[in-house]
């Protein structure tokens, strides 16, 4: 019953997007039995180039593959493909990087491994032994990582954030608190990364979709010939939403988005209009 009470105040607080997500659901459910169909055999054969290991040209993979003793990491080994493709451009930069859920300390080891001897590593844990990872380059920070106060007080002591990767407590309003704490904090170009978010009907993923369904906001459009459309602070400060299996990443602009524009070029049109 808290559930179905939390979409009906949530109905009252939005009547009027709720209703848009209302007819939106009969393509989502029209989706999800294009999933439920889905077999192998429907897929194209491939005739691209044979399919390389996870650890061919992926520093953190490589590095993941040769751990085998010290501080543990566990990760699904399919992340490391996602990770490098949206963290590579801060490789040997002075980053600021927050992991939420440090548990054997041993991925602080390799985050700092991979961005190298110029970033900043904070870690975040409920668990107050994880302060024995705190060293000269790595600061650790111990609270309820579901407490908006929480990150309140660590935002003030962190005053740039560049990557923010949350493996921290795993239930949906654990990840959405974190999100909404500390997203608007990343600096621009900064990358949020959640993950292990399990379940098709998991909350959390629900929640990314509607992130996701807000930079497909289209103001009324301007302009005779050419059209440009006024962004939301919203589609202004977020460059995009990715979903992966069991992980979202959320990456925000480095330059801040002032029009979308659809010009117009070439100088023969067909006379459809």
């Amino acid at each position: 019953m808290g559930r179905i009470a939390e979409i009906v105040r949530g109905f009252g607080r939005h009547p009027t997007r709720a209703a848009g997500y209302l007819r939106g659901l009969p393509e989502a459910l029209r989706a999800a039995e294009l999933c439920d169909a889905w077999t192998a055999g429907r897929d194209a054969p491939s005739e691209g180039p044979a399919a390389t290991s996870a650890a061919a040209g992926n520093p953190l993979a490589s590095y993941f593959d040769a751990h085998r003793t010290g501080r543990g990491i566990w990760k699904w080994t399919h992340y490391f493909e996602i990770y490098h493709r949206h963290l590579a451009k801060f490789i040997g930069s002075p980053a600021h990087v927050v992991e939420v859920g440090v548990y054997s300390g041993g991925s602080l080891q390799m985050w700092r491994h991979y961005f190298g001897p110029l970033c900043r590593m904070y870690g975040v844990d409920i668990e107050p032994a994880c302060r024995a990872y705190e060293d000269e380059y790595t600061t650790m920070a111990i609270g309820d990582q579901a407490d908006p106060d929480f990150w309140t007080l660590f935002a003030a002591k962190v005053p740039a954030v560049d990557v923010l990767i949350d493996d921290g407590g795993h239930e949906p309003e654990q990840q959405m608190v974190r999100l909404e704490s500390m997203l608007p904090h990343l600096r621009r170009g900064g990358v949020y990364i959640c993950e292990d978010i399990h379940g098709a009907a998991n909350r959390f993923a629900a929640y990314a979709c509607g992130l996701a369904q807000r930079l497909n906001t289209a103001a009324t459009a301007v302009g005779d010939t050419d059209l440009a459309m006024t962004p939301e602070p919203f589609q202004r400060a977020i460059h995009s939403v990715h979903c992966y299996p069991y992980m979202v990443v959320i990456e925000k602009s480095d330059v801040p988005v002032e029009r979308f524009a659809a010009p117009r070029h070439g100088t023969e049109w067909q006379p459809f209009l």
